[in-house]
């Protein structure tokens, strides 16, 4: 007796919407994802965001993650390695939301879902436009949360909401944008490049696409790590435009834009200039993605069994 054909319908790899899967739910996926990521590493963060500052205080030199941590910790204390945290988790979790929706959205209108196809051209494209859309809502906090890292922040800011206050009180609602194109400069490449190189290193690690936690990490702290090195140059302009408003040299203040910041950094810092942090940020990056991969395929994992059981 032959048994019925038990197969589904159509194959759904890891990284698709799948007929039970909500968009609602998977925007939570993402959510969790980020603020997994983000927390996670902040203190590493915090000290790549020091490093990539431009003519620092004395007493604001760093050489290294290990000699930045020790000097922050002794001198600041421990708790200043997390100011300015909760810019993130409020950004973050809605940013992500939105980050992974709109890359499932894309990728599904491009047909990159089908199982055991590699589509890189849909998932650079995905990638590039879920950063675009995440980033318009994401880039404000970031600002406050780059603003609260540097050194003596302290003692301007009290939190996060009275940092908001004092930027746009002193500077204006432009300043938590003018970076917006810089960072779009930085995080559509990034994306693109991370989106690739974790889906050609998961397609070949798993072609069945089945969940594999071990797949998930090693695929996300590789493509991660690649992209954070190249796109470097074009965090440190950000950091730049993002602390402008905190600098007591009138150049570095008046720096507008992309290029008006990589002649200034060239002229006083040379090539190597656009470089500075490049270890703290691919240190924090190769985890924070892996960690940002597994939580977001976990939490896909979850909502796939808890629908099916309703099933």
């Amino acid at each position: 007796m032959a048994l019925p054909n038990l197969e589904p319908v159509e194959d759904y790899d890891y990284e698709s919407l799948p007929p039970n899967f909500s968009l609602l739910q998977n925007m939570a996926a993402g959510a969790f994802a980020g603020i997994a990521e983000h927390c996670t590493m902040y203190p590493i963060d915090a000290i790549k965001t020091r490093m990539q500052i431009i003519n620092p205080t004395p007493s604001a030199v760093y050489n290294g993650v290990i000699q930045g941590t020790y000097r922050i910790a002794s001198t600041e204390g421990v708790l200043s390695l997390w100011r300015g945290m909760s810019s993130v988790i409020v950004g973050a979790g809605p940013a992500h939301a939105v980050y992974f929706a709109t890359y499932e959205a894309v990728k599904h209108v491009m047909g990159g879902n089908k199982a055991g196809e590699h589509h890189p051209l849909a998932a650079a494209t995905s990638g590039a436009c879920a950063t675009i859309a995440s980033d318009a809502l994401m880039n404000p906090f970031d600002v406050i949360k780059q603003r609260m890292q540097i050194h003596n922040s302290a003692k301007i800011y009290r939190s996060m909401l009275d940092c908001a206050k004092y930027v746009y009180r002193n500077e204006g609602l432009s300043a938590f944008y003018v970076s917006y194109p810089t960072t779009l400069s930085m995080t559509v490449p990034f994306t693109a490049l991370q989106f690739l190189a974790y889906e050609s290193i998961s397609t070949s690690m798993n072609p069945t696409k089945a969940y594999d936690p071990l797949t998930h990490c090693v695929a996300g702290a590789v493509g991660g790590g690649f992209a954070a090195a190249l796109t470097t140059p074009m965090d440190v302009i950000k950091t730049m435009l993002q602390t402008r408003g905190n600098a007591s040299d009138p150049e570095l203040r008046s720096v507008n834009g992309f290029m008006a910041g990589c002649r200034l950094l060239y002229r006083r810092e040379g090539f190597r200039g656009f470089f500075k942090g490049v270890r703290p940020r691919v240190l924090t990056t190769m985890p924070s993605t892996a960690i940002c991969w597994s939580a977001y395929e976990a939490s896909k994992a979850y909502f796939i069994r808890q629908n099916d059981a309703l099933l």
